[in-house]
């Protein structure tokens, strides 16, 4: 069985929040302008908003990727290059 793979920066991305487990999250759509280990910082409207990333599933709109967050719960580089 083939290992998903996930892009190995997500900063810069554009995303789309589709699923989270705080129904306020959902629908944020913004630039990541930072990540750790357990959470995105997103730009959307102006603001800068902290999301976990175990309690998201949100799509990179570039490609139309969807990516569970508690999959890619780990440090970027620790994430396996494409």
């Amino acid at each position: 069985m083939k290992k998903k793979t996930y892009p190995h920066e997500l900063i810069g991305k554009e995303i789309v929040v589709i699923t989270s487990t705080n129904k306020h999250n959902e629908g944020i759509c913004g630039i990541i302008v930072d990540e750790t280990k357990s959470t995105l910082v997103v730009e959307h409207e102006g603001k800068t908003k902290r999301l976990l990333k175990n309690t998201i599933t949100f799509k990179l709109t570039h490609n139309n990727m969807v990516i569970s967050g508690a999959e890619i719960n780990k440090r970027p580089e620790e994430r396996i290059k494409g």
